[in-house]
């Protein structure tokens, strides 16, 4: 036989087992009471204590302070993300053809960073909910190239794009061959990469290394380019201090 399609009726005799009960009940509190209002009568009455407490001293001051600028993160992270990014090295130089301009990223610009533009393009208005990037780069020690960025997205309470982000960044750089990662301290799962095959334009050969981490509505990226191989202490420090200035 089928099952029917909306359950049985409950039982009549168990719901007035129930009422039984429950009556039952209020009945032994009437009794219960009337007892006691007896043997209270017989007895001496008893002074109530007085209304009036001891006052109780209030702390000093209005409360907490309120968060300075520096430390409110909100605050810290809705102004000149700019600011947010480490500092050239002394000694470095920015790049002849800079990324961006004037050290932010629209998200035409970002999107051209990737293989699918058009694509990238269409995730970072749309799904990704992109608000905007800031951009940092230098040179050093002849060779060495760094790029960092900071990439802002909509606030966390519609989505969580920048936890996304650096997931699927974490998924790519796995892809890559002979390559090694480690955490980065700090940041929960933000992951460094060194690759250890070098990529070969014009008879040079190309080393690299990216890292990648979140926090709040703010993914970093870095990448760092040598004609030699790049140590992880390297990778790591600029990942863990720019993660420190979030």
């Amino acid at each position: 036989m089928d099952a029917p399609d909306t359950p049985p009726e409950r039982p009549r005799g168990r719901r007035r087992t129930g009422v039984l009960i429950a009556t039952a009940a209020v009945l032994g509190v009437v009794a219960g009471t009337c007892v006691g209002y007896l043997i209270q009568a017989g007895r001496e009455p008893t002074a109530l204590p007085p209304l009036s407490q001891p006052s109780v001293a209030q702390a000093e001051g209005a409360g907490p302070e309120p968060l300075s600028a520096a430390q409110d993160r909100k605050v810290k992270v809705d102004g000149d993300l700019r600011k947010l990014l480490l500092s050239r090295p002394n000694g470095a130089r920015a790049w002849q053809d800079p990324p961006g301009s004037d050290g932010w990223m629209d998200a035409g610009e970002l999107a051209e960073t990737y293989k699918y533009p058009a694509e990238a393009f269409r995730n970072l208005v749309g799904t990704r909910e992109f608000r905007r990037a800031a951009v940092t780069d230098w040179r050093e020690n002849g060779d060495l190239d760094v790029e960092i960025r900071l990439v802002q997205y909509r606030q966390q309470e519609t989505g969580t794009e920048a936890a996304d982000a650096a997931d699927n960044a974490y998924y790519f750089a796995d892809q890559a061959d002979d390559t090694d990662s480690w955490p980065i301290p700090g940041t929960g799962d933000g992951r460094a990469y060194v690759h250890g095959k070098p990529d070969v334009f014009y008879g040079v050969s190309q080393y690299s290394a990216e890292a990648y981490a979140w926090r709040g509505d703010i993914a970093m990226e870095i990448w760092i380019y040598d004609t030699k191989p790049i140590p992880r202490t390297k990778v790591l420090d600029l990942a863990k201090r720019q993660m420190e200035r979030l």
